[in-house]
């Protein structure tokens, strides 16, 4: 499962955990996997991960230390990889040399410890950035060494917009996205040449594989954009969904809108974004109290779920049961449901007896994915999971970063193809001992 997470997962915590656990695991093979895996990280994660072997698994085994000397090294020995790595992480990276008491080469230890950078080198430029007194010279250096925007706008005493254009230029198309608040306050916005790169960044952030499906979401939402560029940040996040998988199956996507239950109408927006973005069925939408609200949308992107719901407000009673009752009624024929909720429901009909009616008089049997929403309970689960129907649960915790996760649950034609297109994921082997 690690090492199909690390291929088709999102969130990064989730990523860290499964390698400290499989570099701390008993089994020959899950250290070795997890010793491959390190390799890929950035600095950063790797110190997080030896933390989270000390400090949650209470163990750093030798073959754990050999894997992070072995990452070290081989960044030592390509001088503009390492020169990078020390940029970007330089703290992370003097922590993993001196809480494992690996000594540093004689050329990082003198970029890392003694802040005496070769000539030529990364950081050596980056000092030469902080002296340059014109921007035409600060952004010929932050082109020619393709200097990171976080380390090179400390460096700056006034950002103009000849430097902002080298700094987007240095950019991935995830630092742009991560970084437009930032860009916007230094004016970046207002200037079209500027504002056009810009926009030529969150067009390749559609295409690539290494952005976060719901950062661009994220990043629309702290910042004042103007339409145009929170359009484009709206399509990143839909593009990079369509990634996770097509879901084949009818499904019901049925979201509490009882008393403060904000949070589940928000996140349920974003799942009827997103599954509607990658559905090849049907999708029935209902928010619910202790009435059923069907909600209809117009398009697929999120501004669209946003305008369909926008007269829905949180309050009242809960009958989860009421959604799925009013598609019985309405023949809608669903083999997937999805609730929003915290499951504390009050009022009949009961989702249990709900789910029964709707099984006879429909002839199907859906699965149930419940996303659990602040102080949750596991009532429906347990009575769910008594009668037998397949139940899988999502404890939302304030990420949406995680919401992706679900495609694949969504996408799959059942619980166990996935476990076994899982299981059957090679773990890579060592061939350098």
């Amino acid at each position: 499962m690690a090492v199909w997470y690390q291929r088709n997962g999102d969130v990064r915590d989730h990523k860290e955990v499964f390698i400290g656990n499989l570099l701390t695991s008993n089994l020959t093979e899950h250290r070795d996997a997890g010793f491959l895996m390190l390799q890929e990280f950035p600095p950063y994660q790797v110190a997080r991960i030896v933390d989270f072997m000390k400090q949650q698994r209470n163990k750093l085994p030798r073959s754990a230390r050999t894997a992070v000397r072995r990452y070290l090294e081989k960044r030592e020995k390509n001088p503009a990889f390492f020169d990078r790595a020390a940029v970007r992480g330089r703290k992370a990276m003097k922590h993993l040399y001196a809480s494992l008491h690996i000594k540093p080469g004689e050329r990082a230890n003198a970029i890392l410890f003694h802040r005496k950078p070769p000539e030529g080198s990364l950081p050596f430029m980056l000092k030469q950035l902080a002296k340059a007194e014109t921007p035409i010279q600060q952004a010929q250096i932050i082109a020619e060494h393709n200097i990171p925007y976080t380390i090179a706008v400390g460096a700056i005493k006034q950002v103009t917009p000849t430097v902002l254009v080298a700094l987007i230029n240095s950019m991935s198309p995830q630092e742009a996205i991560n970084n437009l608040k930032s860009l916007q306050s230094r004016g970046a916005m207002d200037h079209p040449e500027v504002k056009a790169l810009i926009d030529s960044k969150l067009e390749e952030a559609q295409k690539s594989d290494r952005v976060s499906a719901f950062k661009a979401r994220v990043a629309a939402d702290v910042t004042q954009l103007d339409a145009e560029t929170a359009q484009k940040l709206e399509q990143v996040t839909n593009e990079q969904v369509k990634k996770r998988g097509k879901i084949a199956k009818p499904t019901g996507l049925l979201i509490d809108k009882s008393c403060s239950m904000e949070k589940a109408i928000e996140i349920g927006k974003r799942l009827a974004a997103m599954i509607s973005g990658v559905a090849e069925a049907d999708l029935f939408v209902y928010a619910f109290d202790t009435m059923p609200y069907p909600v209809e949308s117009k398009g697929k992107e999120l501004t669209d779920w946003e305008k369909a719901f926008q007269h829905i407000r949180a309050g009242g009673g809960t009958s989860i049961g009421c959604g799925l009752e009013a598609m019985r009624r309405k023949k809608q024929l669903a083999e997937q449901i999805i609730l929003v909720t915290d499951e504390g429901e009050n009022t009949a009909p009961y989702f249990t007896d709900a789910y029964d009616a709707y099984r006879r008089e429909m002839d199907v049997m859906p699965n149930v994915v419940i996303v659990k929403v602040g102080y949750s309970y596991d009532w429906v689960e347990t009575q769910l999971k008594k009668k037998q129907v397949q139940v899988d649960t999502f404890s939302f915790k304030g990420d949406y970063y995680s919401l992706p996760n679900l495609i694949p649950l969504l996408s799959r034609p059942s619980r166990l193809e996935l476990l076994m297109e899982i299981m059957e994921t090679p773990l890579p082997v060592r061939n350098d001992k």
